[in-house]
Formats: C-alpha cells, sequence, structure tokens
C-alpha cells in the first residue's frame, strides 16, 4: 500500500518556540494536525512536543499510553521526531520513550530520527558553527531536514542481505545467543550471516580523542586504538545490510563491550553514512528491564549513529537460567515471525 505524502503531525500545544519552529521549517510542504481518532497505519508522521521544565508532559504521557496499549496502530508508517524542552534536561530520553513505543507499534524510522532543543539550545551549537548560522536557525534547519528524510524515506532492501550479528556473550549459557541461534537457522539459507563474539580479549572503549584525531583515523578506515574493531568490526559493518545486536540485559544496561563496540563505532561513522543499514536488537532480561535495555539499543544505533529502525526490529524476553528461554510459552512462534519480518525489511525479493 503506498502512502500518502503528506506529513501529518501528532503533538500537543503547537504553541511558543515549537510552534514557531515548526510552521518555519515544514513552510511549503503538504502538512496537516493529525485527527482525533484518526488511524495512522500507512502515514508519514512527525511526533512533536514541548516539555516543561519538569520533563513531563501530559499529551505526551497519553501518546505513549495509546501506542503502549494498542498493537500495530502504526504499522506500516515513517516518523520523527521533535522535542522542545524547557531545560537542559529529559529531551532526550522523551524522544527515545516515543521511538521505542512507536517502533513497538509497527513503525519505521530513518536514521537520527530525533531533533530535539534543550532549553538555551546549547545543544545546536556544532551545528550553528557548522551552517554559518545562529541557535534557532540550526534548530529549524533540523527539523526541516528530518521532515524531508521521513517523506522521501525507502527501506533500502538487497538479495541477499549481509547480516550482521554482534554479541558478547558465552555461548555455552546465553539465554540471548540461543535465541538468536534459532533466528539464525531460519534466515541464513536467504542472508549472507557473520557473527563476531566481543567476549575474548580486550576491547578498548572510546576515550573520545579529538574531533581532528578521531576523524584521520576514521578517513584511513580505522580508529586510535586499532584491535578487534578495526580487523573485525569495521570491515563487517561496512559490508552488512543489518545489524543485530544480542543484548543480555546487564544491570539495566547493555553489556560493557557491546557498549564499547557502538561507542567506537564514531570513527567509521565520521566517514561513512549508516542510513541504509537496517538495526535490529534481541534482548533477554532475566527478571526485567528489557525495555531500558532495547532503549538505549534504539538510542545508540538510531538516534545517534544513523541507521534506520524497521518495524518488529526488536524482540525482547524475560529468561533467568540458562536454556529457559528456549521454553517460553509462544516462543517459537515470536522466533518465527521476527526472523520472517528481518527477511521482509532487509530482503529485496526481486
Amino acid at each position: 500500500m503506498l502512502m500518502e505524502q503528506e506529513l501529518i503531525l501528532v503533538s500537543g500545544p503547537l504553541e511558543g518556540r515549537l510552534g514557531k519552529t515548526l510552521r518555519a521549517a515544514l513552510a511549503g510542504r503538504k502538512v496537516r494536525l493529525c485527527r482525533e481518532g484518526e488511524t495512522l497505519e500507512n502515514r508519514r508522521l512527525l511526533f512533536a512536543f514541548s516539555l516543561p521544565e519538569e520533563g513531563i508532559s501530559l499529551d505526551l504521557c497519553r501518546l505513549l499510553a495509546h501506542l503502549r496499549g494498542t498493537p500495530g496502530c502504526l504499522q506500516g508508517s515513517v516518523a520523527g521526531v521533535v522535542i522542545d524542552g524547557a531545560g537542559d534536561l529529559y529531551t532526550k530520553a522523551a524522544g527515545r520513550d516515543i521511538l521505542l513505543a512507536a517502533n513497538l507499534a509497527g513503525c519505521a524510522f530513518p536514521g537520527r530520527p530525533l531533533a530535539e532543543a534543550t532549553g538555551g539550545l546549547q545543544n545546536f551549537t556544532v551545528q550553528a558553527r557548522n551552517a554559518g548560522c545562529g541557535l534557532e536557525e540550526a534548530y529549524r534547519l533540523a527539523v526541516s531536514d528530518l521532515a524531508g528524510r521521513v517523506l522521501d524515506f525507502v527501506p533500502p532492501r538487497r538479495k541477499p542481505p549481509q547480516v550482521l550479528a554482534l554479541h558478547a556473550s558465552s555461548r555455552a549459557t546465553s539465554n540471548t545467543l540461543a535465541l538468536w541461534s534459532q533466528v539464525r537457522q531460519r534466515i541464513e539459507a536467504d542472508c549472507i550471516i557473520q557473527e563476531i563474539g566481543l567476549r575474548n580479549g580486550t576491547l578498548e572503549d572510546c576515550a573520545g580523542c579529538a574531533y581532528t584525531t578521531c576523524l584521520h583515523f576514521g578517513e584511513q578506515g580505522g580508529c586510535f586504538y586499532g584491535g578487534v574493531m578495526v580487523r573485525e568490526v569495521f570491515p563487517a559493518v561496512r559490508d552488512a545490510d543489518a545489524v543485530v545486536l544480542l543484548c543480555p540485559n546487564y544491570n539495566d544496561a547493555l553489556p560493557a563491550n557491546l557498549t564499547a563496540a557502538v561507542n567506537r563505532l564514531t570513527a567509521l561513522y565520521r566517514t561513512s553514512s549508516f542510513a541504509d543499514k537496517a538495526v535490529f536488537a534481541i534482548v533477554v532480561s532475566g527478571y526485567s528491564g528489557g525495555d531500558i535495555v532495547a532503549g538505549q539499543a534504539v538510542s545508540a544505533m538510531c538516534a545517534n549513529k544513523g541507521f534506520w529502525l524497521p518495524p518488529g526490529a526488536l524482540l525482547l524476553e524475560t529468561a533467568n537460567d540458562a536454556g529457559t528461554a528456549m521454553a517460553l510459552p509462544g516462543i517459537g512462534e515470536r522466533l518465527e515471525a521476527f526472523a520472517e519480518n528481518l527477511l521482509a525489511q532487509t530482503r529485496n525479493p526481486a
């Protein structure tokens, strides 16, 4: 089904700086406000909300409740997110909450789908300097660019797609790897699969080199710290059409080596666009908190590094003792659906 090439604003009151910015950024485009009770499947959407100093918007809370309580309500849609904050906190967290809830409701996002404005717009300092403009103009340009990318987005597909799985787990005990092995069996006839384990050896985390240093090594296809990232991960990411993060929940956070790997991708990101690469994640929690880890994966890889986020990109399960994930009720059907969706989102059927 072809989507209408108009942008639908899903928002709270469009007042103050947010309203002014949206009017200027979206001028000349076919834009309308979401109608009450409107079906939002197969649409191009822009979620836009203002946050007060305390970071709580009742309009945003109502949206999240609807998305979380209505599975599939955004199936076939593509969206971006604009968050305008009165203070320096909570804008990214609010954006991440929308990304996660909307994706679980069936929505896709292009890479870098979040335009956030902190109270003083200091987060646009670099963009303003690069564009030779003021902070407010840099904010407007960011929203205009995001709207254009949402309207123009077409999911890239290959035949056969190249899929890279990254993990830092022990195969003997990992529920996360057990689930991935089942997904792999279901897709390997139609994909080129590479799997890289980051568990053994030393993986140096990013130490925040100066921009010029990072750029210099990125232009050479490497990173100051070298190692497995430069030898294996960088070439694999360059070739990949999709990256699957295998994420056991360690203390409500991504595993340390996966976090380090994401951080180290900065050198490659400075010289290579990830916009045509999809990101998926399998998240397994021993007790609870899978949404926290999934949100981190989405924020780091899609909002920050610019991978596009397909609908159904996340498989979240709860299992503690080794082997229990494969005994979860209905797990076979969920694995089958995840595998079929991964192929549907990355493979060109022609």
